[in-house]
């Protein structure tokens, strides 16, 4: 997989976010969804990447910048098709290796608790992440699982 900066005003890259938005948004309790729209991608504090195969957008990703010492997993998604191949895994070091690379201690993330996004806990918890607290303006929520990994180790 080739991960390129994400050009959020490409078709393709519309296409897959919308359905990641949408996807999650129906998955979640209202109120709980937390996944960023275009809008929300295009914001100064945010590093956003696209994985493509060949010439087939396969997964997004984003690092939020929370502070200087705490970053954000944002808008991991992996096209329905290609999962199981190892991208989702790749963007996720990709995201891991640019927060080290900006001298971030700290990644966390917040995700959807539900049976849907199972495949996503056992993702981030294979690459070192930790359940955790609410962080940065969340709150406890049933619907919500917030994992963080401490990138001061290996």
């Amino acid at each position: 997989m080739q991960i390129r900066i994400g050009d959020t005003f490409d078709p393709r890259v519309i296409a897959l976010l919308d359905h990641h938005v949408t996807a999650a948004r129906a998955q979640t309790a209202l109120g709980s969804a937390h996944a960023l729209d275009l809008s929300g991608l295009r914001a100064p504090d945010i590093a956003f990447w696209t994985g493509w195969d060949g010439e087939t957008l396969v997964a997004v990703g984003a690092l939020k910048t929370l502070s200087s010492a705490h970053g954000e997993v944002k808008s991991m998604h992996t096209l329905q098709t290609t999962r199981r191949r190892g991208f989702g895994g790749e963007m996720l070091r990709h995201i891991i290796t640019q927060a080290r690379a900006r001298e971030m201690t700290r990644l966390s993330l917040e995700t959807g608790s539900w049976d849907y996004f199972k495949p996503a806990h056992a993702l981030y918890q294979a690459h070192g992440f930790v359940l955790c607290g609410p962080f940065e303006g969340y709150v406890e929520d049933p619907n919500s699982l917030f994992l963080t990994l401490d990138l001061t180790g290996g």
